[in-house]
């Protein structure tokens, strides 16, 4: 287990675990390296729980990620295909129902996210990973990323616009995080000193 000390203009000292289970700690300029040690030291056991937090968080992920077969081209391949064909029709409907016009569709391995706007070339990918996800949790999907080519940000203005073509949003966005268990966009352990 690596120690990270960043020093930065914060008010307290605190730290995550990271990914591979390191530990970043973020200390106010100026704080002496003993007291950022010490923090640490008194927190070894909030430590070591967040560490088995992040392997098993990790764990969920491969376990979910893995029910999709992709070890060979051929199996990409198919998936890609696979994807594409309930993608596709999606796209065309909504694009044409928001009157927006995207640039084109690329299928992607992603596991950090379900889908991405490049807002500036107009062009979509989705995570091949959203086969393992319900119809109607993927057209969830397809309507966010077209929404991203009128509003870039999920503000209330991007809110609107799911609430109008999409009004199932919200539900669709709870049952994708239940069944994929926080495989997407799982956040890092964090703690502060109060």
């Amino acid at each position: 287990m690596a120690i990270e000390i960043t020093y930065r203009r914060t008010k307290r000292l605190s730290m995550r675990i990271v990914k591979n289970g390191d530990v970043h700690v973020s200390a106010p300029i100026g704080t002496p390296r003993d007291r950022v040690l010490q923090f640490v030291s008194d927190n070894k056991e909030w430590i070591a729980q967040a560490r088995k937090s992040t392997y098993e968080r990790q764990k969920q992920q491969f376990d979910f990620f893995h029910q999709l077969p992709l070890q060979t081209r051929e199996q990409c391949d198919e998936a890609a295909n696979r994807l594409l064909a309930i993608v596709k029709p999606l796209c065309t409907r909504y694009a044409k129902l928001m009157g927006v016009h995207p640039s084109g569709y690329v299928i992607k391995t992603m596991t950090s996210r379900w889908g991405r706007c490049n807002v500036r070339t107009g062009e979509i990918a989705f995570s091949v990973y959203l086969l393992l996800l319900p119809e109607w949790c993927i057209e969830h999907v397809v309507v966010h990323e077209l929404a991203h080519l009128i509003e870039a940000n999920h503000g209330p203005r991007f809110h609107a616009l799911m609430d109008r073509y999409f009004p199932r949003w919200r539900e669709a966005r709870r049952e994708t995080r239940r069944l994929s268990r926080a495989a997407i966009a799982a956040d890092d352990d964090e703690t502060d000193d109060d």
